[in-house]
């Protein structure tokens, strides 16, 4: 089994799931670029902004340049990690509605799977084995 591979799809299903979830909850309220707009600007934004955001995560994540492929690997375990935190941060914030299982279940399990493929690479950059992209 192809573990970083394996890791790297879920880390990209459980994000681009969560972003479902986040149309639901009308995320676009907290972000300050789209939070002046109208709920049907924001929400068009939100959505025309993720087209593309999702075809470089996926074009990067799964490139033809092992370097490539492998920076964009960690950063998309990174961002998972820092994302969760943002959420827990602005979880008392009003325009927040990030409160079900699932909602949280999305976003830490994203985050976990971040800091188990980080643990991964950390792994095989000390041994030299464990890591195969």
């Amino acid at each position: 089994m192809n573990t970083p591979k394996v890791l790297t799809h879920l880390m990209l299903a459980l994000l681009f799931t969560h972003e479902l979830d986040a149309m639901t909850q009308s995320e676009w309220r907290l972000l300050y670029v789209l939070r002046g707009f109208s709920d049907e600007q924001g929400r068009w934004w939100f959505v025309a902004i993720h087209v593309p955001l999702f075809w470089a995560l996926v074009a990067l994540t799964h490139h033809a340049n092992d370097h490539v492929q492998r920076a964009s690997r960690i950063g998309l375990a990174a961002f998972c990690i820092i994302h969760a935190m943002l959420h827990w941060r602005l979880a008392s914030d009003p325009l927040s509605t990030f409160s079900s299982p699932l909602s949280w279940s999305l976003i830490l399990g994203a985050a976990a799977t971040g800091g188990a493929y980080l643990g991964m690479s950390a792994t095989h950059r000390k041994t030299g084995i464990g890591i195969r992209h």
